[in-house]
């Protein structure tokens, strides 16, 4: 192979890159750097915001443990489907439950298309104070319950392959710890 050929091959290489943590994160600000960093490097790469997959593909689903699970297991199917294709699948889902995570990760597994987990593991302090949706005060005032990580469950990784502490880094710093973990594995 030359350079170009390989150059090429990276280029074409997918992957989903799954950032899991609570609500208010880092999670989307994290995918949407890391998007235009590959997309510079001549990558193709889509974020598939948990707010606009559940406003489109999942409309319709609530909060329960049942629905979070087929919101996950949708985003798992279209996300594999973009990196089998080629594409930088970037999501930023909060995904509180190992069970469904597990499951999107054997899916990837059984069809060969690579898969890294990143848990965005910022403290619910932290989360609470940067509140980008409101959705903590709104809790905190009684208006909104189930909220992951405060009066509902949020099952950390237990052996994610990139753990991002983003209260101690900038979003450049973040996404670019992500993007080292994608060189090392080939697909960046």
């Amino acid at each position: 192979m030359t350079n170009d050929q390989i150059q090429e091959n990276h280029v074409t290489t997918g992957a989903t890159v799954w950032l899991t943590g609570l609500p208010s994160a880092g999670k989307t600000t994290i995918a949407y750097e890391l998007a235009g960093r590959l997309r510079a490097e001549g990558h193709r790469a889509e974020v598939l915001d948990g707010d606009e997959i559940r406003e489109f593909i999942s409309a319709g689903l609530g909060f329960s443990r049942e629905d979070r699970h087929t919101n996950v297991q949708r985003i798992g199917f279209v996300a594999e489907l973009l990196a089998r294709n080629g594409v930088k699948a970037l999501v930023p889902v909060i995904a509180p439950y190992a069970d469904s995570r597990d499951a999107v990760r054997k899916r990837h597994e059984e069809n060969g298309t690579p898969y890294l987990e990143i848990h965005v593991a910022t403290p619910v302090e932290v989360c609470s104070v940067r509140d980008v949706k409101g959705l903590y005060a709104k809790q905190a005032a009684g208006e909104l319950t189930g909220l992951t990580g405060v009066d509902d469950p949020y099952e950390e990784p237990e052996t994610p392959d990139l753990r991002i502490e983003s209260q101690h880094q900038t979003v450049q710093e973040s996404a670019a710890s992500v993007h080292a973990l994608l060189s090392e594995r080939g697909l960046a």
